[in-house]
């Protein structure tokens, strides 16, 4: 083979391996999402299930289940390679298990911040091409390296898009272990507030029946810590803009 050959095989190789490592992820998920839909749709028929009866099934296998906690815990960790939103999957916790949700939401967002990280870390390329998400993020970048604990706290502190601060933080290789403690510590109050605010409106099953009631302190205190992240996330904003 001559030298020609052998470099344009070459070429042709590094350039499938750069549309891989750019685009896996979305491929990925697209091919998890057609095998569920497909799936869903041939079960259903084969068992004549209505889209209620089919939500009946689900909310039964994750509330009456010992499997069901970890099978929220397994989608919740993956859902940034399926592209599943993370407010959802959190409102969800709520619903589906009331205040003990907290806990499995806590485990389930930090396991998937650390996939997203670790995809960044390795998979990185074209993540920070964007130019709005660059400018998002940008200011961040080099106080993320010299001080990753306190930057990533920072971010989560001010609701920063989720996963864009766990990509970033893998893209830029800062340690993860101040990442993740950052990423638990920070996303403590968000989590908290939103599970309780989806909790206090009963169970999803409650609620596709039409029969439920709104628990008044549990809809108080998940608003007053919603309030409270604002307000924090604000004096942070406001001490951020004094120093530049």
């Amino acid at each position: 083979m001559s030298e020609t050959a052998i470099g344009e095989q070459a070429a042709m190789l590094a350039k499938q391996n750069s549309f891989l490592r750019q685009h896996g992820t979305k491929l990925l998920a697209l091919l998890f999402w057609g095998i569920l839909v497909g799936g869903y749709y041939l079960y259903a028929n084969a068992n004549e299930l209505t889209l209620l009866d089919s939500l009946h099934l689900v909310v039964n296998f994750l509330t009456a289940s010992l499997l069901g906690p970890l099978f929220y815990i397994v989608i919740y960790a993956l859902r940034p390679l399926l592209f599943f939103p993370a407010t959802i999957l959190t409102l969800l916790g709520g619903f589906l298990f009331g205040p003990i949700g907290i806990l499995w939401t806590i485990i389930g967002s930090n396991a998937s911040a650390l996939i997203a990280y670790t995809v960044g870390r390795y998979f990185g390329q074209g993540i920070l091409d964007s130019e709005e998400e660059t400018n998002l993020i940008q200011k961040y970048t080099q106080r993320m390296r010299q001080n990753s604990f306190e930057t990533v706290l920072i971010m989560r502190l001010l609701f920063l898009p989720y996963d864009l601060v766990n990509y970033a933080a893998g893209f830029l290789k800062i340690r993860w272990q101040p990442f993740i403690l950052a990423t638990v510590i920070g996303s403590i109050p968000g989590t908290v507030s939103v599970v309780l605010f989806a909790s206090s409106f009963g169970t999803l099953d409650e609620l596709m029946s039409g029969d439920f009631q709104i628990s008044p302190l549990t809809l108080i205190v998940s608003i007053g810590l919603i309030l409270v992240s604002i307000g924090l996330s604000r004096l942070i904003k406001r001490r951020e803009a004094s120093e530049n």
